[in-house]
């Protein structure tokens, strides 16, 4: 009885298998530009115009003698090479770039030498 059951299993397997299609796996290598997805890069376009709606950013953009409509319109017609590029670029400035810290550490350092010197 098992070996008529188990003859019909491996009939039907057998024939499903040959019923399927099998297809190849393929691996290589891809770019990061196809790996991060076409996503990305209207993320980062969409940042860069919400940075351009900003006042502050508008003021300086006329103060320079730059339209802010003109610049947003510029961003838009950019290539997706060019945005990432000028988001990687914005990205690596520091914010805030005051140099407040140096004269702390500076302080800091001074006063340890002197109250060190006292001792």
């Amino acid at each position: 009885m098992k070996s008529t059951a188990f003859r019909m299993l491996c009939r039907v397997l057998i024939v499903s298998l040959f019923a399927m299609s099998f297809q190849s796996a393929m691996a290589g290598m891809i770019g990061t530009d196809q790996a991060a997805g076409p996503g990305t890069t209207q993320t980062e376009r969409a940042a860069l115009v919400s940075l351009l709606n900003r006042s502050d950013i508008g003021n300086q953009l006329q103060a320079h003698g730059v339209d802010p409509d003109a610049a947003k319109a510029r961003v838009a017609s950019m290539t997706d090479q060019e945005v990432r590029t000028l988001s990687g670029q914005i990205d690596a400035l520091p914010a805030g770039a005051s140099n407040s810290g140096w004269w702390i550490a500076a302080v800091i350092i001074i006063a340890a030498v002197i109250w060190y010197a006292y001792k």
